[in-house]
């Protein structure tokens, strides 16, 4: 279930509905432990997605921390997710530096925005505390999803190389391109979405020959269903939806400029 919370502020700036009190009484002990691991390194760790927001489910769900200047992030998630495997489907630790969210890149302002409006915080110096609210414009979709051409270009390399199997990259291409097209809602409908389901359906009635290609996709996106033959290349070919996708996305949002 998505974020009913998340939208647009009176003051044009983005609202989501994560808070600290919202997190489920059955991933407190896996936050307490996550915090734990951290002992006096000095990293930062934050709680987001559906434990975030309260809609997380017991054992289907993943736990989705962010940690800043952790060492063995990785190493930490994976020993989580085997203690907890009873309660939650995986622990996920993103590993980032404080030094991505300081430069005047898409990219970096992205983290800005997704650490001050998406992250709860557990442990550590919190940054985000000196971060204003960020308008839902433009600018935030493209910090977001700006990437997405990118992204295309390594999948196709993977599907290539035969270097990742076939259902993992699926959910993957589909769990992101669904979130570049919820930046383009958010900025042809003046809103502010992240939610896939929602992009779907509504990105299939501004463009209807893109409906069924990105229902394809939002099957993929929660990995119960996997691509029949031939599905995921024809996706990531050039006349596919995700290569739709980016060029909607160029046009409406902007693609990161930055190098690569």
């Amino acid at each position: 279930m998505g974020d009913l919370y998340e939208g647009v502020s009176p003051d044009g700036t983005i609202r989501t509905g994560v808070r600290r009190d919202l997190v489920p009484d059955m991933f407190e002990q896996i936050i307490a432990d996550a915090v734990r691991l951290l002992d006096d390194s000095g990293a930062s760790l934050y709680v987001y997605g559906s434990v975030a927001t309260g809609k997380a489910r017991p054992e289907s769900s993943d736990v989705d921390l962010l940690s800043i200047d952790l060492q063995g992030a990785a190493s930490i998630g994976g020993r989580l997710s085997v203690a907890y495997a009873d309660r939650c489907r995986g622990v996920e630790i993103a590993d980032t530096a404080a030094t991505d969210y300081e430069a005047d890149t898409d990219a970096a302002y992205g983290n800005r925005v997704f650490l001050r409006h998406y992250c709860v915080h557990l442990a550590g110096p919190d940054p985000s505390t000196a971060l204003p609210p960020f308008p839902a414009d433009a600018r935030a979709a493209r910090g977001f999803n700006g990437d997405l051409d990118r992204h295309l270009a390594r999948w196709r390399h993977e599907l290539t190389a035969g270097t990742t199997a076939t259902p993992e990259l699926a959910v993957r291409t589909a769990r992101k391109t669904l979130l570049a097209t919820a930046g383009l809602v958010s900025v042809h409908d003046h809103t502010w979405t992240t939610d896939r389901a929602r992009a779907c359906q509504r990105w299939g009635e501004i463009d209807p020959r893109l409906a069924v290609p990105l229902a394809l996709l939002q099957s993929w996106s929660d990995g119960k269903q996997t691509p029949a033959r031939g599905e995921l290349e024809r996706a990531l070919g050039p006349d596919g939806v995700v290569t739709a996708v980016v060029a909607r996305f160029a046009d409406i949002v902007g693609l990161w400029t930055e190098e690569r």
